[in-house]
């Protein structure tokens, strides 16, 4: 029921409410909005930066809340790939061709999920994806899982259903459909890119590069995103590159023959910024 309710919801006007609650300074009402979430969702807060909900301005610093400094490490080894967020692995695995799958039963395609852009598809094509879904309860910012320089930035309007484990098992073309931001860089073993995807509830994205990135009617088609004048394209790994309101996916992609993952990497399991979930091959 709840799957197919989403169908008929108005996705964006929804999100502009929420990103319009998340944002008020109004002490009683932010207080309030933190309140009811800290009851439902019990986020760590020990890590936080400020560990003290009500400190925050708004419920929107709260959930985008900074971590204190060495709470989430990069591995030891430089050729080691790093989990770009805190979530959920919902999968980890190698394309067939540009097939990669969303979940038991549905496929989405790589062309889809780039909206087009056949340069991309092409040199990612037969290569390594994985999946993850931050919570609502999880940290919300994005990380580099490779020192890489960004190539090319664009956002692809679409719908803002909701991708829980649910959801994802039961609407085909899930992260195709939704609405997404795409970081495509450079690195030591060739291109790759993270992709930030939209759903329920997500008011806003933002990039250090294009910083906000506001939903958009899914009438319009994809855009381009260009960096703020004097921003520094270059990131190592582990360097925020954006951040999240409210939950959603992260999917990471890389080219054929770069990397392999851990074999201890397993659909399910818990990760954090920083953690190992593979290596890069030596150079062909």
């Amino acid at each position: 029921m709840f799957v197919a309710l989403q169908y008929l919801l108005p996705h964006h006007l929804l999100c502009r409410l929420v990103y319009a609650l998340t944002r008020s300074r109004t002490r009683w009402l932010k207080n309030l909005l933190i309140g009811a979430f800290m009851r439902g969702y019990r986020p760590a807060m020990a890590d936080a930066a400020e560990p003290e909900p009500r400190n925050y301005e708004s419920f929107n610093a709260f959930f985008t809340r900074a971590l204190r400094p060495g709470t989430r490490l990069s591995p030891a080894d430089a050729q080691a790939l790093a989990s770009p967020c805190d979530g959920t692995l919902s999968i980890a695995a190698g394309m067939n061709g540009t097939t990669l799958l969303q979940a038991k039963g549905h496929e989405y395609t790589l062309e889809a999920l780039l909206a087009g852009q056949p340069e991309w598809v092409a040199r990612l094509a037969c290569g390594l994806y994985a999946t993850i879904y931050l919570a609502p309860y999880n940290y919300h910012r994005v990380h580099m899982p490779l020192a890489g320089r960004l190539s090319a930035a664009w956002h692809v309007p679409g719908r803002l259903f909701s991708v829980n484990q649910g959801t994802a098992a039961s609407v085909p073309g899930l992260f195709a459909r939704n609405e997404r931001v795409v970081c495509a860089f450079e690195g030591d073993r060739g291109p790759f890119a993270v992709i930030l995807v939209g759903a329920l509830f997500v008011g806003s994205m933002s990039t250090v590069w294009h910083q906000q990135v506001t939903p958009s009617s899914a009438r319009r088609g994809p855009g381009a995103l260009v960096p703020v004048t004097g921003s520094d394209l270059a990131l190592s790994r582990g360097a925020e590159l954006g951040r999240f309101n409210m939950g959603s996916t992260v999917i990471l992609l890389l080219p054929p023959g770069a990397a392999h993952w851990d074999e201890s990497l397993k659909p399910g399991a818990t990760l954090r910024v920083g953690q190992r979930l593979g290596q890069l091959n030596p150079p062909a």
